[in-house]
């Protein structure tokens, strides 16, 4: 017995014509209108999160502060309609929004919308600058693209001795804490538990904002162990990582767009797409 789907359920149901080629502009650079409307995409990006960086300084802000508003809702409404062709030229919408492009093309136009509610939230549109990762796709870095697979994929095989090492790190941070506060005490300004760890944390990554420092002979020798400590603390985690990157296999990638997902990045024999496993477009 054969069982018919309806044609937007149905993965094999070839997507619409006009949907193709809306898909073929938005998430293909091979094209001369992709590549056009890649650049265009980009310029406008950078256009958006400079007004945003200006819009940020008091004095512009006051002078123009009209000016800029309207600059921002313009960039807003048209990565908005960009943001609504996507997900009209995929099979699966839902598939991009949660996807890691489809999240960020999300927080790119929200905070706006927000600051109809919480006026100054329009300033975490900054999070634009992440799409600007698109430039790999669009000037054909293909190659960036699995180096950053690479590594991605040696960070989560990294993941439990980097969160042991992590637990480790911060017993440490608790201990050296609690005796500095024993040691120093509030007359060096160590005057509870936390803000002596918050010292240990700050000691041990090198950072020294020199806030809180210890006076006496043997909170500076505790301070002299935590760092030469910090130094171990950088290291670690750095062989940790690059252990795992000689261990992952390199294998070359492609610009191929999933027609469901919009996933980028899928090997040139791939058939089916990493993320979603729906079959890509021949």
């Amino acid at each position: 017995m054969t069982v018919h789907l309806p044609h937007d359920q149905d993965p094999q149901y070839p997507i619409a014509p006009w949907r193709r080629r809306i898909h073929d502009i938005i998430f293909e650079a091979d094209t001369r209108a992709g590549r056009t409307f890649d650049l265009v995409l980009l310029v406008s990006i950078l256009a958006s999160v400079a007004v945003l960086l200006i819009e940020s300084v008091q004095a512009v802000q006051v002078k123009h502060f009209r000016t800029f508003y309207l600059l921002e809702w313009t960039f807003t409404l048209l990565f908005t309609l960009e943001f609504v062709f996507r997900l009209f030229a995929v099979r699966k919408p839902w598939r991009y929004v949660r996807s890691f492009y489809g999240v960020v093309d999300l927080l790119a136009i929200l905070p706006t919308y927000i600051s109809l509610l919480l006026p100054g939230a329009q300033g975490l549109a900054v999070v634009r600058i992440l799409r600007m990762l698109r430039v790999f796709r669009i000037l054909k870095l293909s190659a960036y693209l699995a180096e950053s697979s690479e590594l991605w994929q040696a960070m989560i095989a990294s993941r439990r001795k980097i969160t042991i090492f992590l637990f480790t790190v911060s017993t440490i941070v608790v201990i050296v804490g609690a005796l500095m506060h024993l040691v120093e005490g509030p007359a060096s300004g160590f005057t509870d538990i936390p803000t002596s760890v918050y010292w240990a944390v700050v000691t041990l990554t090198t950072v020294g904002y020199g806030d809180v420092a210890p006076i006496t002979p043997l909170g500076r020798f505790l301070a002299v162990l935590v760092m030469l400590l910090g130094y171990g603390v950088i290291a670690v985690p750095t062989g940790i990582v690059t252990s795992e990157l000689t261990r992952t296999a390199r294998e070359p990638v492609t610009n191929t767009a999933c027609p469901d997902c919009g996933a980028e990045g899928h090997r040139p024999d791939a058939l089916f797409c990493r993320k979603c496993a729906a079959k890509l477009d021949s």
